[in-house]
């Protein structure tokens, strides 16, 4: 049976460069070990699977790396929903279209609309309110990411676990230098995960330039040495950031760099809504451009 299946880059205008993501529209009748198999055959970071709806929303996704299914992902929702939209699944697009993807995580509602340039733009919501876990040391997460401690800030927070869907270790840099020596192999990756923390690790440094923020995430545990542009993980790194805010009340907006240093330039927006002292809500949101289609046969 032959399968549909379409490429974007994902939180970018330009071809060759975002994050690269592999959708199948219409992937009723693969069994979860075919998922599984034709996101190794790909190869990105994820693959995303559409399926009829379960409980009432627009479409159940199923969200797949090299080596594992994912209960949310960030860049997987906005490329799926870019992916639909182009390809029709809507009807004709005119207006702002508000859809809802039934998940593992739970229900994620994804917004389309157009930009400035009328380029089809994204945002997600988390589909979960902020948790924080664990806290590593400056000293042993120094050596995870074979910098200094003194590269390390913990002005804001320590280095931390945060989930918004999809946890991840979160650590701030105190310069883009010290972001651009990071590396990260599986075997320190699973250090981190014996520590009882998530073995994914976005790293960050604050920015005054064009961006707000400069991010990098690794993920060698998952098949992904490196990722371009990581909505789910940026999510959590809104929410962290809102939440150990001095403001109580705030409406908080991030424009977010990644993949720099792979040669694949992102541009991740992201927000946020506080009250009284409790992050209510987080936003992602980017644009998408179709790279190529064809067919899978299984």
């Amino acid at each position: 049976m032959d399968y549909k299946y379409f490429i974007c880059d994902v939180f970018t205008t330009q071809r060759f460069s975002g994050n690269p993501l592999a959708v199948f529209p219409n992937a009723e009748g693969l069994s979860d070990l075919e998922m599984q198999k034709i996101a190794r055959e790909f190869n990105f970071s994820e693959t995303t699977f559409v399926f009829p709806a379960e409980l009432g929303h627009t479409f159940k996704v199923r969200i797949f790396t090299p080596t594992t299914e994912l209960p949310f992902a960030g860049h997987p929702n906005i490329g799926t929903a870019f992916i639909l939209a182009q390809a029709g699944f809507f009807g004709e697009f005119i207006d702002e279209i508000s859809v809802v993807f039934e998940e593992e995580a739970g229900l994620v509602p994804v917004s389309i609309n157009r930009d400035d340039l009328s380029n089809i733009y994204c945002e997600l919501a988390a589909p979960e309110l902020l948790s924080l876990g664990k806290t590593i040391s400056v000293e042993s997460i120094a050596k995870i990411l074979n910098i200094g401690a003194s590269d390390i800030l913990t002005n804001t927070h320590l280095p931390q676990e945060s989930s918004v869907g999809l946890a991840f270790t979160i650590v701030e840099l105190a310069s883009y230098e010290a972001l651009k020596r990071v590396s990260v192999d599986a075997i320190q990756a699973l250090q981190l995960k014996n520590q009882g923390l998530p073995a994914d690790i976005l790293l960050y440094v604050q920015s005054y330039d064009d961006f707000d923020i400069r991010a990098r995430m690794f993920a060698p545990l998952d098949g992904v040495r490196e990722d371009p542009a990581t909505g789910s993980a940026n999510c959590a790194l809104v929410a962290l950031l809102s939440h150990y805010s001095a403001e109580i009340d705030g409406d908080f907006r991030w424009r977010i760099s990644q993949g720099v240093e792979m040669g694949r330039p992102s541009v991740l927006m992201g927000r946020s809504k506080k009250r009284n002292g409790q992050v209510l809500k987080v936003w992602m949101a980017g644009n998408s451009i179709l790279v190529s289609e064809g067919a899978l046969i299984v």
